[in-house]
């Protein structure tokens, strides 16, 4: 039986991979997708992400779009360091997709997640690529969410590497409070994937090629899009990989299926909140120093053959 799971996604060039891959696979079962402000204003990810779905044959999974700020800073959607912020290279307002043609759901994405875990006799995986707003939300107005919920994978953070600031991922930055209190709630499996796994997990311009070569939709599309993550990290990211980029959330998508593609290791993981400086940083206690219980599962490497491969399965339907 396909396993089920909602994205939650501020949908821009790795979301859309994502979305195809979790749409496509054969063992997944894309139930919604919510969307969140992130990448671009929320309304350009909902706009997105019908696209994605018109475009690969699958415009029945229902949009549901969610929070247009994050649940206490008021600077969002212009981030402080939006002058030197990658995203606007890397992404983009809207996808070089067709126009859509279906429409997003009437009801907000916090209120579809609230009544999805309320009234749901089946497990379904909560699979959050964006800022943890909609998620913090949901679990503010129903806490007993957590137990519904059989494992959360989150793409967000970093030990080493941070790309909104020297010392935050951009997902976790632009909602500190919402990842603090998500990773606090008492899930009963979470996963965090990291930009220290996701730079571990490049796709190449000639990856790229073998895609677009599949002839199929989601082949050509995510060929097109990885190639413009590529320009992007090239023309402003000097210690990237050249001719090379991570397709982050897509990472999380193949996680679910092929547990091998992560390497994971039990931790405790903290959200700073307050600092001027390192405010959004995930402190990962990789070495057991703040005496506190693993609330999480933490992808420190991962497996670039495997993900390459599994794009490449998936995308070819």
């Amino acid at each position: 039986m396909a396993r089920k799971l909602i994205l939650d996604c501020d949908t821009g060039t790795d979301d859309a991979v994502a979305i195809m891959l979790a749409a496509l696979h054969p063992e997944l079962d894309l139930v919604a997708v919510t969307t969140v402000n992130g990448n671009v204003e929320v309304q350009y990810c909902t706009d997105n992400t019908l696209r994605v779905l018109d475009h690969i044959g699958r415009s029945e999974v229902p949009v549901h779009e969610g929070l247009r700020r994050p649940l206490v800073r008021p600077d969002f959607p212009v981030p402080r360091n939006a002058a030197v912020n990658p995203n606007s290279n890397i992404h983009g307002r809207e996808l070089p997709l067709p126009p859509a043609t279906s429409r997003k759901q009437g009801q907000g994405a916090v209120e579809f997640l609230v009544e999805t875990y309320r009234s749901t006799t089946e497990e379904i995986a909560l699979v959050p690529v964006g800022p943890l707003s909609n998620i913090a939300a949901a679990i503010a107005i129903e806490p007993r969410m957590v137990d519904a919920v059989p494992e959360v994978v989150i793409m967000g953070g970093g030990n080493v590497k941070g790309n909104a600031t020297p010392s935050a991922e951009f997902n976790i930055w632009a909602d500190p409070e919402a990842a603090a209190a998500v990773l606090a709630a008492g899930f009963r499996r979470i996963t965090l994937v990291p930009l220290d796994a996701t730079h571990q997990a490049l796709v190449s311009r000639e990856q790229c090629r073998a895609l677009a070569a599949l002839g199929t939709p989601a082949g050509e599309a995510a060929a097109a899009l990885i190639d413009r993550r590529i320009t992007g990290y090239d023309a402003t990211q000097p210690m990237a990989v050249r001719e090379s980029a991570p397709v982050h959330d897509a990472l999380c998508v193949a996680y679910l299926v092929q547990r091998e593609v992560l390497d994971v290791h039990r931790l405790h993981v903290d959200v700073e909140t307050a600092g001027a400086l390192t405010v959004g940083r995930t402190v990962i206690d990789a070495y057991f120093r703040g005496g506190k219980e693993p609330n999480c599962d933490v992808a420190l490497g991962a497996d670039a053959a495997v993900f390459g491969d599994f794009l490449l399965r998936t995308l070819a339907r």
